[in-house]
């Protein structure tokens, strides 16, 4: 599953991407103060989203990478850091943050799957984007306000907190990690679907890029800074 990935860009060009979405008319309010480069954003790390404001319109703000964790892995657990990437979204645990008011875009530039292939970078991180030039494009999430004991050293705590989607890999991800890939949203009309639309037409978005989409930027890393 995808636990490391990058956000890149710069604040003005996120700000600018979200504002295509939103559609010109739609008010967004920025609330993720001075965002620098993400080169190694990982299980919960704080790092941007575009969700639905409380007052109307739409809000860029910081969450911690991990949704609750179905209680049933938890038996036994004195924390819960949450749970990063979503794929049976019939389970009823995940049914009751499915509304709008739940949904998410995440942005990213770049994202790493562990490689499965035999040899001596086995395990180590393949970084996918869309091109060399890593261009900006959104996730398909899901959020909520969340109050847990993420870590014992911080105890309780309640934050906002996000994951995403995933799907059937294309032949790309395949290659590397044939289990999984995010949920990918290319284009402002598609962002804004996930964002608006009832859940059973949303979910149409849930599948893989088309085979050829996607590169392979680098590997081994842990870190994209590009």
């Amino acid at each position: 599953m995808c636990n490391l990935y990058s956000q890149t860009k710069s604040q003005d060009e996120v700000h600018q991407a979200s504002k295509e979405i939103a559609e010109d008319d739609d008010v967004i309010e920025d609330f993720t103060g001075n965002l620098p480069p993400l080169s190694g954003i990982y299980p919960d790390y704080a790092a941007p989203i575009l969700r639905p404001a409380a007052t109307g319109g739409w809000q860029l703000s910081m969450a911690r990478w991990g949704l609750p964790t179905p209680p049933q892995f938890l038996h036994g657990k004195r924390t819960d850091p949450g749970v990063t990437n979503i794929r049976n979204l019939a389970s009823p645990h995940w049914q009751r943050w499915l509304g709008v008011e739940h949904r998410c875009l995440v942005p990213f530039t770049s994202f790493a799957e562990p490689d499965s292939r035999s040899g001596p970078n086995k395990g180590k991180p393949v970084w996918f984007a869309l091109g060399a030039d890593r261009p900006l494009a959104f996730f398909a999430g899901i959020r909520t306000e969340w109050t847990s004991t993420r870590k014992l050293k911080e105890g309780e705590v309640t934050v906002e907190a996000f994951a995403f989607l995933t799907c059937e890999p294309n032949r790309e991800v395949a290659r590397i990690h044939p289990k999984a890939m995010p949920v990918i949203l290319l284009r402002p009309e598609e962002c804004r679907l996930w964002l608006t639309a009832p859940i059973k037409q949303a979910l149409h978005l849930q599948h893989a890029l088309p085979d050829g989409e996607l590169d392979i930027v680098l590997e081994g890393a842990r870190e994209d800074a590009t």
